[in-house]
């Protein structure tokens, strides 16, 4: 999610790498870059959200002074010049800028294999559940640890409610977009936005390697983190009010929550991560 900087930029005009603030007379200098990005490949300003056409300019000499947005007169991506660990704090402590950058600016192809490596790591930890809320302790009976099958089930399970989260927040779009939404909502830079956003399921990578440390209250604190760059990512990319994003995550919830139970009602599997652990009660 943090991984911009000068090495994830788009190509061509407005790749910043080893950007620094142009010095000297200016306009002794010419512009090199002649072509301008075309209207699918606009970049914007991380401040007012107005779309750019470039990030920087470059002249002469190797020169280079990023580009003054013309309507907030502000640099229009200053994390341009910024080390990534810089920019995965500010995303971690969800700032609008650092989600512009992100999702706009820059071009990340992670968000396919991000969200298989989050699924994996908690169907793990639910097929963990599973086999230890197990009556049988036989140390000898190493079938109970190669049921590959109850794993690939817990990743189907995971994957259905994670697409039953999206659908719900995409038809809420949907369905409010000729009220609220004056513009076409892209679903398909929406969904990258939600995928990288997700970012913080990654926290359950400690859940796998130290199981028992784990307790209900860091799952649904990571749970509430995860919603909350979801809340994010989602008012970023459609430039939306509070109330509406707030709405769709909720009508998301809604359509998960419906998914799970229903699961648990055909005894499939372990909860989601609020009832995660609900197995061990009996």
């Amino acid at each position: 999610m943090g991984t911009g900087g000068r090495s994830g930029l788009r190509p061509g005009k407005g790749n910043a790498e080893g950007v620094t603030a142009g010095k000297g007379k200016t306009h002794e200098a010419t512009v090199t870059s002649t072509t301008a990005p075309s209207a699918s490949c606009q970049y914007r300003c991380i401040e007012c959200n107005q779309e750019a056409k470039e990030l920087y300019r470059d002249y002469n000499h190797g020169v280079l002074k990023i580009t003054i947005c013309k309507s907030c007169q502000k640099p229009v991506d200053k994390y341009i010049e910024y080390d990534p660990v810089i920019i995965l704090i500010n995303a971690i402590l969800c700032k609008a800028q650092a989600y512009r950058h992100i999702l706009f600016n820059t071009k990340i192809n992670m968000h396919g294999k991000l969200c298989v490596f989050c699924l994996l790591c908690e169907a793990y930890l639910r097929w963990w559940q599973l086999q230890d809320s197990s009556r049988n302790i036989d140390p000898d009976d190493f079938i109970r640890y190669a049921k590959e099958w109850d794993f690939y089930r817990m990743f189907a399970i995971a994957s259905l409610e994670q697409t039953a989260y999206f659908i719900g927040i995409f038809t809420f779009l949907w369905i409010e977009r000729p009220i609220k939404v004056k513009e076409k909502v892209n679903f398909t830079l929406l969904l990258k936005a939600l995928l990288l956003s997700s970012y913080g399921k990654l926290l359950l990578i400690p859940a796998v390697i130290w199981e028992h440390d784990y307790t209900p209250l860091c799952l649904r604190l990571i749970k509430v983190f995860v919603l909350t760059s979801n809340f994010q990512a989602i008012r970023v990319t459609l430039n939306i009010n509070r109330k509406l994003t707030f709405l769709a995550i909720l009508s998301g919830l809604l359509v998960e929550s419906t998914m799970v139970y229903f699961f648990q009602r055909m005894e499939w599997a372990v909860g989601s991560d609020c009832a995660i652990y609900k197995s061990q009660d009996f």
